[in-house]
């Protein structure tokens, strides 16, 4: 089974499965979004979906009343393919802890979705999550996926690490290979046995190569889509890899063990 290990909702939803087909993808784990920068028709309307991202990493576009549009975005596309999403829940980082546990509770685990993410503190606040990894701890160890490009800094990612070894039940996902951390991040990840590392929008490729070859078992292939392309994401991993058993993992056998899909 390949999997697609990151991608966000996309408008209409009916392009996303078709460059999952186009891909030849089985199935991809779906993150809900506010930015849709496949909706831009030219620069200044792509301008305007990219200041939602920028205002969303920096944490000004957290508040709970934002998810709700998402979050029905997110059901509705779930609702549509069923056998082709893999749905995540996020929630708002400026909850108390207490409101994150129940929000945990009611809009991840009771709404049938099988992780966390993407999460987004913002730079230089990587410890808000903390509360986040608490609360997927007691729900047995959901999978929780992190924002790891810029913003994110390499303080950031160690942050992350910590935290992951105080919570080693909880397999914690740096997306987007770390940005331009990421022979950080694959240090990071390589010493962090509950740490995961996804590949997508890599501008390197031979920090893919190099990812694999350090983290076999705990790389995951993932397009970010719409932001990157599943189709040249799968041909990236391939062209590092050698067909057998490492590119299976990085293609999807990692991922449906991490999601209990195998």
């Amino acid at each position: 089974m390949i999997i697609d290990a990151h991608s966000h909702v996309h408008d209409p939803v009916a392009d996303h499965i078709a460059l999952l087909d186009e891909a030849g993808v089985d199935r991809a784990v779906l993150f809900m979004t506010r930015p849709h920068p496949e909706r831009a028709a030219d620069l200044t309307s792509l301008r305007r979906e990219m200041a939602t991202l920028h205002d969303r990493l920096h944490g000004r576009d957290d508040q709970a009343d934002t998810y709700r549009a998402a979050s029905a975005e997110l059901d509705a596309a779930l609702a549509a393919w069923p056998d082709r999403f893999i749905g995540f829940g996020s929630v708002p980082l400026v909850l108390p802890d207490e409101g994150i546990a129940a929000a945990v509770e009611r809009d991840v685990v009771e709404h049938g979705l099988r992780g966390i993410g993407e999460l987004t503190p913002p730079p230089g606040q990587a410890a808000r999550i903390e509360p986040v990894l608490r609360a997927a701890d007691d729900q047995g160890g959901l999978p929780v996926v992190v924002h790891g490009a810029a913003p994110t800094t390499a303080d950031d990612l160690r942050a992350l690490a910590a935290l992951a070894r105080r919570y080693p039940r909880v397999p914690l996902v740096v997306s987007q290979l770390g940005g331009a951390n990421w022979m950080d991040a694959v240090e990071l990840v390589r010493e962090t046995p509950s740490m995961y590392l996804e590949l997508s929008t890599a501008s390197i490729i031979f920090a893919v190569r190099l990812a694999i070859s350090e983290i076999p078992e705990r790389t995951l292939f993932g397009s970010d889509a719409p932001y990157g392309d599943p189709v040249l994401a799968r041909t990236t991993v391939e062209r590092v890899t050698a067909s057998g058993e490492i590119r299976d993992r990085v293609l999807g056998a990692t991922a449906a063990a991490l999601l209990g899909l195998s």
